[in-house]
């Protein structure tokens, strides 16, 4: 069984006005204090002060993640309350915000490289890490993987809103961090060694400071042995998380199954694949997806259970009823860009929205 890791990025922000709120290094202070005795702080920082970063542990129980998940959610809670601050599972921030960049050499070279692109990336992603045996592996997949990309994207989308305007796409924040030149679907490598090569070429462009920068739909991690796929809003509702761990180690088994067996991946272009992401941006599952295997526009619950059926021979376990579960549900409920927006009808108010999605923090 593959194990599986998520990253998380939350919106830290005022209980009260819900607008976004520059505390993260005072939040990490706090957490930083109450460190977990058997591994420390999980919480880190982010591109933007407004935010702040956890990652679980690597699991290969589903459910285990999903209690990893609630738990550090709930704990960024409580060490933000310390600081008179909350946090929101929210993608983008619905209220308008001038974002402060964080004091990292790192983030300020983003800054004075990047400018505008860089000042306005306060968008919160998640990425599910998948491991794999050895890079040759990592690549095969990575290169059959690449048309189901924008279905996950459209299953997370969390990020309706703006700068207090609607942006009348259900993920805003993909067309935002489209905005890094090294973003996006990208090419089918065929080997290790073409991937690599690939990337030093990028990095002797000048145009990225390291590795970390190569913001490939999927990658894989210059930290971990693992596929890093980083198409996903983070998600209102950690059991949407769960689901879309769930499908990518899904994803990442079969593609694995297939580079063994000799079958190759399918030769859609970027270009095309660029389309299904802005497709999926914008509508996410509120109207059609752009079908990875047929390129023709179908209803979005026809493209999820696609993705479903691709995928059910590699859910082992307890997966196969969790993933059917996890799927009829979101595609009843609808995404958290849907959440929010029955929020505003209901309310009239962003203020309303933001904090009808607070995490809760543990008594």
């Amino acid at each position: 069984m593959r194990s599986v890791g998520v990253e998380e990025e939350l919106l830290l922000v005022d209980p009260v006005t819900g607008e976004p709120q520059a505390l993260s290094t005072a939040v990490l202070a706090a957490a930083s204090r109450g460190a977990d005795r058997d591994g420390g702080s999980v919480f880190e920082s982010e591109l933007h002060r407004e935010q702040l970063e956890f990652a679980t542990r690597p699991q290969t129980c589903m459910r285990e993640l999903g209690t990893e998940l609630r738990r550090w959610r709930a704990e960024a809670a409580r060490h933000a309350g310390r600081m008179g601050a909350a946090v929101a599972a929210l993608a983008t921030s619905p209220l308008p915000v001038s974002p402060s960049i964080s004091s990292d050499e790192r983030y300020l070279w983003l800054r004075r490289e990047f400018g505008l692109t860089a000042q306005e990336q306060l968008t919160c992603g998640c990425h599910v890490h998948v491991s794999v045996d050895s890079d040759e592996e990592g690549v095969g997949v990575l290169d059959r993987i690449r048309p189901w990309l924008s279905v996950l994207l459209a299953l997370s989308a969390n990020s309706p809103f703006w700068q207090g305007a609607d942006s009348e796409y259900s993920s805003y924040r993909s067309r935002v961090w489209g905005r890094w030149p090294s973003a996006g679907p990208v090419e089918i490598f065929g080997s290790a060694r073409r991937y690599h090569e690939q990337v030093e070429a990028m990095l002797g462009t000048g145009a990225l400071r390291d590795k970390g920068m190569v913001y490939f739909d999927a990658r894989l991690s210059h930290t971990y042995p693992t596929v890093e796929v980083r198409v996903a809003d983070v998600c209102l509702d950690p059991a949407t998380t769960v689901l879309l761990a769930t499908l990518t180690r899904g994803l990442v088994e079969t593609a694995a199954r297939q580079w063994q067996s000799g079958e190759p991946p399918a030769s859609h272009g970027v270009g095309l694949l660029r389309l299904a992401s802005w497709r999926a941006g914008r509508s996410g599952l509120e109207g059609r997806l752009i079908h990875p295997a047929t390129l023709a526009p179908e209803p979005a619950g026809t493209v999820v259970r696609a993705l479903f059926d691709h995928v059910r021979d590699a859910l082992d376990g307890d997966d196969l009823p969790l993933a059917r579960e996890g799927l009829d549900q979101v595609l009843k409920d609808g995404t958290g860009a849907r959440v929010q927006r029955d929020l505003l009808n209901r309310t009239g108010s962003l203020r309303a929205v933001v904090a009808a999605c607070l995490e809760d923090a543990p008594e």
